[in-house]
């Protein structure tokens, strides 16, 4: 299932039955913050690069950047298959680090202004945008990045099975008994590859801190949204830049913290949710671009 490349994609089928593409549609800007956020794993790239690793194995390190777990599994099973167990686990831990790494970022690249900017709310999304949305980004991606396309394709099916009202059944098992399998036998797998010889040694050292560097995607996010911020003369927050990494709704929720914690009245999270699931876009777009340019 690993080395085939078989549980990552049907992750992201249980995660797409499980996103609600609706903010990203209602502000299609959010694509703009998703895509600032992947400057972590290019970032991620160049240090791997520099700490003497193959390009191919920074191919597969700079993924980490993105917050997301699957999709290093899936490119790093491609690329670099002797790296598989170190990168899952530096990738899960930045997963997991993440409501602890992003606030202090947040913080020091924003005003106590910016951060209590309170935002209008989105416009209602129709059903039939939110079944034509994973139509085309499915079509998009698949022709200009087919390396993408399994990881991106599974994404967007399992969202059709949710908004389409059709399959009802189906999207709940994509969601819960599917995606609870196949963690579960990913757990296993990656564990099954993790000996001491290949684990227990200086690269692995290197690997955990080029994902610590990885936190720059969150920077990216920041200044991005305080761009933002300039243009649109005040009504964007900064802080739902923070959420493009893929960490689906983790990121979100840490941009809604903080959002409230200097404005009480703030309400942020749905907002967050845009740039929050462009980045899961963003990551997988960026896995394709790593595997056609290095494969």
């Amino acid at each position: 299932g690993v080395k085939a490349g078989v549980y990552p994609p049907l992750i992201f089928m249980g995660i797409g039955a499980m996103t609600d593409f609706a903010p990203l549609i209602a502000n299609p800007s959010s694509f703009i913050l998703g895509a600032a956020a992947q400057l972590g794993i290019f970032f991620t790239y160049v240090g791997a690069i520099l700490l003497g690793f193959t390009p191919q194995q920074a191919g597969s390190i700079g993924i980490i950047g993105g917050a997301d777990g699957p999709t290093a599994i899936f490119v790093t099973s491609q690329l670099a298959p002797e790296l598989l167990g170190t990168i899952a686990v530096a990738a899960y831990s930045y997963m997991a680090l993440v409501p602890i790494i992003q606030p202090p970022i947040m913080r020091a690249l924003t005003t106590k202004k910016e951060r209590s900017v309170v935002m209008g709310n989105l416009r209602p999304v129709s059903k039939l945008e939110k079944i034509l949305f994973p139509i085309l980004v499915t079509v998009i991606v698949s022709l200009l990045l087919p390396d993408a396309a399994a990881l991106v394709g599974m994404l967007m099916f399992g969202n059709l099975l949710k908004e389409s009202g059709q399959t009802e059944r189906i999207a709940k098992a994509a969601q819960n008994e599917l995606m609870n399998i196949v963690t579960i036998l990913l757990g296993l797998s990656v564990g099954a590859t993790t000996s001491a010889d290949k684990f227990l040694n200086l690269d692995t050292l290197k690997i955990v801190l080029l994902g610590l560097i990885a936190s720059v995607g969150t920077a990216g996010g920041v200044l991005f949204g305080k761009l933002m911020y300039i243009f649109t003369k005040g009504k964007v927050n900064p802080l739902i830049g923070s959420a493009g990494v893929s960490a689906v709704p983790m990121a979100a929720r840490v941009s809604q913290k903080e959002g409230q914690r200097e404005n009480p009245s703030n309400f942020l999270l749905m907002h967050a949710m845009g740039p929050n699931v462009s980045g899961v876009i963003g990551s997988a777009v960026a896995a394709g671009i790593m595997l056609t340019l290095l494969k």
